[in-house]
């Protein structure tokens, strides 16, 4: 998957079934639980459900199958049809972005495109990337922060010198991205009655761990639907026991944060 790009696009089925029904049936496939899986793909249990129900309308075949007892225990697993219909979106998704790919490396080779993109566009290696509206700004004689309002009612706050801000042009309700790369956020799985000092603390479900030669990239998805992105040692995610469908928490500091702002 593209980290970050030019060109996105969403993706439908039937002009319904999108990514985070998939990621639905995903969540479902690997934890065997509904709950569980509904927390992960961000619906409330009663959402899944009612998006379940309309798709099997939809392929006019039942998706799911419930369980009792037997050697696995008791829960909900995807029939075959359901099965089928996750590998199609795969390869359907696995094109979508080669044709994506594709259109950005064409549009990067027309001149008179490419530096006007650049202006809309912000192409960083940093794997979270989120846009939001500047809500508050503190600027003080030697630094300064400024709080980013995020959809789904997230807030992130960055530190930064008071320089940087003036610099920025920083005001509230200006359109803005924060930055921060994968190694700086830290997942919590029990706090264990303790309170962080880390400005950003944001709760979700993790949906994806992606096991590296030395390192695991683990997707945590939050309310809303938004993904956000660690990375930890292969050691450290063993020990512990991060899998699909657990609730933890993403804590990164506010000046581990980096904002960028449209250049007028």
């Amino acid at each position: 998957m593209r980290d970050a790009s030019l060109l996105t696009g969403e993706l439908r089925i039937a002009g319904r079934l999108d990514s985070r029904f998939f990621a639905l049936l995903e969540a479902l496939d690997a934890t065997g639980s509904l709950r569980k899986a509904a927390s992960t793909a961000g619906y409330s249990y009663k959402g899944a459900w009612m998006l379940l129900d309309a798709a099997c309308e939809l392929a006019h075949q039942p998706l799911l199958e419930t369980t009792t007892g037997g050697t696995r225990g008791g829960g909900t697993r995807l029939t075959e049809a359901a099965q089928a219909l996750l590998r199609t979106w795969r390869e359907v998704h696995r094109r979508h972005e080669l044709f994506l790919g594709d259109q950005e490396a064409w549009l990067l080779r027309e001149p008179a495109f490419a530096g006007l993109m650049r202006r809309f566009g912000l192409v960083s290696s940093a794997r979270n990337q989120f846009s939001g509206t500047v809500s508050a700004v503190r600027v003080g004689p030697v630094s300064a922060q400024a709080s980013l309002q995020l959809q789904g009612g997230l807030e992130v706050t960055a530190s930064m010198t008071a320089a940087a801000a003036r610099k920025l042009h920083l005001k509230p309700g200006q359109e803005a991205t924060a930055l921060f790369k994968s190694s700086d956020v830290v997942l919590v799985i029990d706090f264990d009655g303790y309170v962080l000092s880390a400005r950003n603390q944001w709760p979700g479900t993790i949906s994806r761990v992606e096991e590296g030669a030395v390192s695991s990239l683990v997707g945590l998805t939050l309310p809303g639907g938004a993904t956000v992105t660690a990375s930890a040692p292969n050691d450290t995610v063993a020990a512990l026991g991060l899998t699909i469908g657990q609730p933890a928490t993403a804590v990164f500091k506010a000046y581990s944060v980096m904002l960028a702002v449209p250049a007028t």
